[in-house]
């Protein structure tokens, strides 16, 4: 065989090589899980801990009666959510967005107490599309999912009028779909943006799961990966990249993360905090893990958000 012809076979396998990759990683990532693949057993202290305390407010947030709204997304699925309404007519409320392969309740029935009980609001609580009841065989990773949550906002508008107010509230995946949903010129009944632990752009959050998986980070299966989504889901990785859009941002924004964050590192909170041209304030949570900031540091976080609300809401 001729040099090039060798060249042009060894070029050929590691094309294929990538393909696959990317596949893999493209399933991997976005594919929503099996139900019945059973699950291997969580044996860090920390997280059985959350899950004993999940189960706990979760009991405490259904023996509410919260209503059970339905809606379809974008892309014809049918979407699900809590509705928690407020004890005493409130025009405020919140929509809190959870985290990747999450739902709502798991995510934010903690903070149940403090947004409904404490300061009145109306408790919204949707599962993003494949995830908790929402149909959809393909995680959003942010892109699809701030399209939807907008649809979830036109809803609350349409239902109890053009003079409520609105705080998007999101977690992770969710602080990504939030701050997409603020790239979007959303309507004037959202007010302010609570991000925690968000990432800056999928393709960046994919690389890093991507190192987890094989040792080392490697875009070009990620690139071939976002392809494949493209085909699959619809979507680019791409398409969420709430750091590149930051300039596009509306409403102001405060910004949460742990700083020993190991799935989302501390380092992206801080470059979007440090993009953001609009008004903001942050709260860095020491010696915090990933989605662990409220837990860990409650009275801080529960200050935080209503000085930035006063600031913000209260004028």
């Amino acid at each position: 065989m001729s040099k090039k012809g060798t060249v042009a076979k060894v070029a050929l396998g590691a094309a294929a090589v990538v393909a696959v990759a990317g596949n893999m990683a493209c399933d991997l990532a976005i594919k929503r899980p099996d139900p019945l693949k059973e699950k291997e057993p969580e044996t860090r202290e920390v997280y059985i801990k959350r899950a004993q305390t999940r189960e706990r407010n979760n009991r405490n947030f259904y023996n509410c009666e919260p209503e059970d709204l339905s809606l379809k997304a974008i892309n014809g699925d049918n979407m699900r959510a809590w509705f928690l309404p407020a004890e005493k007519e409130s025009k405020r409320f919140v929509i809190c967005v959870h985290g990747y392969k999450c739902n709502g309740p798991d995510e934010f029935s903690h903070m149940a107490p403090f947004y409904h009980n404490d300061l009145g609001y109306n408790y919204l609580l949707p599962d993003l599309t494949a995830h908790g009841r929402s149909e959809g065989d393909y995680i959003g990773f942010g892109a699809p999912d701030a399209k939807n949550i907008l649809l979830w906002v036109d809803y609350l508008i349409n239902r109890f009028g053009n003079d409520i107010e609105i705080i998007l509230h999101g977690i992770s995946m969710g602080a990504a779909t939030v701050m997409n949903c603020n790239e979007m010129s959303p309507p004037d009944q959202v007010k302010i943006i609570i991000e925690d632990c968000g990432f800056t752009s999928a393709t960046e959050v994919m690389n890093l799961k991507l190192k987890d998986m094989i040792g080392f980070k490697f875009l070009p299966a990620v690139k071939v990966g976002s392809l494949f989504s493209k085909l699959k889901a619809g979507y680019f990785f791409e398409e969420s990249n709430p750091l590149k859009n930051m300039n596009k941002a509306k409403n102001p924004i405060l910004f949460v993360h742990g700083d020993q964050d190991q799935v989302v590192p501390f380092e992206h909170g801080k470059r979007l905090y440090e993009a953001c041209k609009v008004e903001k304030d942050c709260l860095w949570v020491e010696n915090t893990a990933h989605a662990f900031s409220y837990y860990n540091a409650k009275d801080e976080y529960e200050a935080k958000i209503k000085a930035f609300i006063a600031k913000h809401m209260d004028k």
